[in-house]
């Protein structure tokens, strides 16, 4: 008999553990375990909070893998490229295939957001 991975999730009763965040601080997280193994176009999906003037420190990811943000509650600010917008409740961050990012919490509470790594649908090669 196999095993049936959980399909769904309840935020509030996730356990988050401190997460190194690229270097970042005041980073906690839990990654959901979906269960698909290797060769699954989805990488990883992590619940992840970012304490007031937390941060996911800048990085570059592979030309193979994207990462989207959707920002769940508060407020921050994302560079992307070098280039710093606000994000608040409700956005979704594509950070490109070979792309470089970071997130602040510039908010007075708690950034809650999911992460979550797909494999790009295209190859991005001299980045």
């Amino acid at each position: 008999m196999t095993e049936m991975r959980a399909r769904t999730w309840r935020l509030p009763d996730l356990a988050l553990d401190h997460a190194d965040a690229h270097g970042g601080t005041g980073v906690r997280a839990r990654r959901l375990d979906l269960g698909d193994g290797p060769g699954s176009p989805v990488h990883f999906v992590d619940y992840v909070e970012v304490a007031p003037d937390g941060v996911i420190g800048y990085h570059r990811h592979g030309p193979d893998e994207e990462e989207f943000y959707l920002i769940l509650e508060g407020r921050g600010t994302i560079s992307l490229d070098g280039a710093e917008q606000p994000v608040r409740t409700g956005d979704l961050v594509r950070n490109r295939a070979g792309g470089e990012h970071g997130l602040v919490n510039s908010g007075e509470g708690p950034l809650r957001l999911f992460v979550f790594e797909v494999a790009a649908s295209y190859p991005v090669e001299g980045r």
